[in-house]
This record gives structure tokens, sequence and C-alpha cells, in this order.
């Protein structure tokens, strides 16, 4: 019913099932699969078929990966966010999670990495050289010259002396291709000339490339992918990770602590996630991911935990408690604030397990689309494996009866 105004009848090809492609991306993010794998996976596996609808096993994809793709740009991240709160709801219907454990969040953010190659001066002007020369082909513009022959000359001598003794003279390379780029720029410009039908094919090109020549070293926005100029610098401050590239991500899980049996929490379930573009404060991200906590599980959030990057949130109808805070005298507080860490092998698993640590989905939207189908991802994952331990419990109690029934009936004839 919710997905239902993304497809129109009577007008082009029929649409497909929507429990067919919402449980391709449940599938495809809980196992960390690509569109392809997860068709692939489909295609022999009886139980993927049936978990996504299907009453007879299939021999034929009813389906192109391409469909994936398509049915995420319709949807958006307004309309995913009912697939995160639909796993949350089937872990309440289970009893794997109690209504009350929402009320205490823990929030934290992370850096959700671009699928981009390592940004570097001399590979973006390469880069921007080879789009240049691949536009002029396909339009039929005659160049003065390519550059591309000089341009790996010049890349190759940047590899060997950049890490070298010869910092200058690899400088000095990278400054060369900065100015083959510009002369190669201006003389498709003055090819164009006044046909408002080349201009306008040739503008997603030249907007990126105009901004990495007029960005500089102390430029606020740079580019650091032509075909994503939407990825972000993310200071980590990590001895082996200085920078990463992509966009903040902010995520909420439950504070509550993982116990066993039936009627308790099986996992850290991810409440919210959210996509921050143009790299905000960490305190400032925290009023919108509440809310959003809140607009999932329909459940007030009491309190939060944070660490020390979110200092001067201004969050006021919910209690936020920092880490290392002092002056704290309630013994459940305190304890619930040492849970706060628990959050990071969350984050972890979704790197790990999920899709999260390189994301393949193109431009701001995908970035928004991959966390939530990330975190819906976490959330199956915790749920079959407390389905998992639930069979074994019902299994092994079948057993000891069996077992007790046997004895009292040997009882019985023995005396």
């Amino acid at each position: 019913a919710h997905f239902g105004r993304l497809y129109i009848d009577k007008k082009g090809r029929p649409g497909l099932p929507t429990r067919l492609m919402v449980g391709l991306h449940l599938l495809q993010h809980a196992k960390g699969l690509s569109d392809e794998a997860v068709c692939a996976a489909w295609l022999e596996n009886p139980y993927f078929q049936y978990f996504c609808g299907a009453t007879y096993f299939q021999h034929k994809l009813p389906l192109d990966r391409s469909s994936m793709t398509r049915w995420r740009k319709r949807a958006g991240a307004d309309d995913l966010e009912k697939i995160l709160a639909e796993t949350l709801a089937a872990a309440q219907r289970a009893k794997a999670v109690e209504p009350k454990a929402f009320e205490r969040v823990t929030v934290d953010s992370t850096a959700q990495t671009k699928a981009v190659a390592h940004p570097t001066d001399s590979g973006l002007y390469m880069r921007a050289i080879e789009w240049m020369n691949r536009f002029a082909d396909r339009h039929g513009l005659a160049l003065r010259q390519s550059f591309m022959r000089l341009a790996k000359r010049c890349r190759v001598q940047v590899a060997r002396q950049i890490h070298s003794r010869a910092h200058k003279q690899a400088l000095r390379e990278v400054r060369r291709m900065r100015t083959f780029t510009g002369r190669l720029l201006r003389d498709i410009v003055r090819k164009i000339g006044e046909n408002l039908q080349l201009q306008e094919a040739f503008k997603p090109v030249a907007d990126p490339i105009f901004k990495l020549l007029a960005q500089t070293t102390n430029s606020k926005k740079k580019i650091y992918a032509l075909h994503a100029p939407e990825v972000e610098c993310i200071a980590k401050g990590k001895a082996r990770t200085r920078y990463e590239f992509g966009t903040k991500a902010s995520f909420a899980v439950i504070n509550a602590k993982s116990k066993k049996g039936s009627d308790r929490v099986q996992g850290q379930y991810v409440v919210g996630a959210r996509a921050c573009p143009n790299l905000p404060y960490d305190g400032h991200t925290l009023k919108d991911q509440i809310k959003q906590v809140e607009r999932l599980t329909g459940t007030k959030v009491k309190r939060a935990y944070v660490d020390q990057g979110y200092r001067g949130h201004g969050v006021t109808e919910t209690e936020v408690y920092i880490s290392r805070a002092r002056g704290i005298t309630s013994p459940t507080i305190k304890r619930e604030l040492k849970r706060r860490s628990a959050i990071e092998p969350v984050i972890g698993h979704m790197k790990a397990d999920g899709k999260l640590e390189r994301n393949w989905l193109a431009g701001a939207h995908g970035d928004a689309v991959n966390v939530l189908l990330v975190a819906a991802g976490h959330n199956i994952r915790l749920l079959l494996n407390w389905l998992k331990s639930f069979c074994a419990f019902v299994m092994a109690l079948s057993m000891a009866v069996t077992k007790t029934k046997n004895y009292a009936d040997y009882s019985q004839l023995a005396a």
C-alpha cells in the first residue's frame, strides 16, 4: 500500500511486485551482495524466492538487474524509511525486542565512503582530459591537440617522483597537466561556439572541470571525483586512515543490553539511519536523528547517549547524556552511559557485513538510500539470528519432553 503510488496502471511495462523488490533489497543488504549477485542467488535459492513472495520454484528471473536501480530512484529515501520501520515492527511481532527499548537510544556518526579512487591532482586532471576527448570524439569535434600522450607521460612521472626527493619536479608535472586541462577545455568551448545543443550536452562535463581548475589549497568545497561531486573529505584522525572520502552518516541503536531468552532483546537493532551531507557538526544532527527514531518506532525517546563530539547539541525535548560526563548520581543512567560504546561494533558490522564501507550508488540520492538499506539489512541479520536461536530452543524443548515421556512409559512398563 505504501509503495503502490510508484506504479501507474496501463502505461508502459507492467510493474514488478513490491514484495519482490523489497525482498531483494533486504536480502541484498543482509548478505552484503551486489545487484547482480543477489539476482543470481535468488535464481538458485528457493528460500530467497519464497521470501520474495514466489509460490513455486522459478528457473528464470522475473526482472533485469537494472530494474532494482530504477526502483530505488523512484522510491527515494523518504519512502525507503518504511522498510527500516517494518524491520523494527517485525522484531516486535517476533518478541525479539520490547517496545520500551526504543525509549533509550545511542547515537553516533561515521563516514560512509564512496566507491571512488583516492583523489589526487594528477588523477583528476587525467580523468578530465579523458572526459573531454571522449566528448569531442562523440560529437565530431576536431581538436587542435588531444594531450592524451603528454598527460599519460606526466602522470607516470608524478607517480615516480611525488614520494621521492624529486618532489618539486613532480609538482611541476602536475602544473603541466593542469595547463593541458585548461587548454583543452578552452579549445572545446571555442569549437562549440553558439551551438546551443552542444552547449547543453557539454554542461555536465564542463561544470565539474571548471570547479576543478578554480579550486585551490584553501578552497572549502573541493571536487574529489568528477563523476561524484557530492563526495566530501572527512578527517578521521586515525593512524591507518587519516581521511575518508564520502558522506557522513548518523545512526541510532537501542541502548538495552543484549540478553538471552525468548522475551529479551537479542541484539542492538538500528532504529534510525540518516545521511548527513555537507559535513555538519555532530551536535547539529542529533535533533533530526531523534525525530527520525520517533517517526520510525512510534515511541517517544526519553534518553539519548552520545559521545563528546555532540557537545553543544541544543536538544531540550530529550535527555541527552554525553560520555565522560560528571555529576551523574543515578546508577541506571551510569550503567546505560557505559553502554554508549556498544554502537561502535554495530557500525563495524554494517561496514564489514553490510555495504556501508563502500557505497556504489550514484549521487546524493544514493548516499541517503544506501544508509537506510544498510540499517535494514543489519536488522534482518539480527532477526534471522534470533529466529535461529528460538527454533533451536523449541527443538531442544521438544526433545526434552519426548525423552521425559519415553522415560515415564518405560517406568510404567517396568512396574
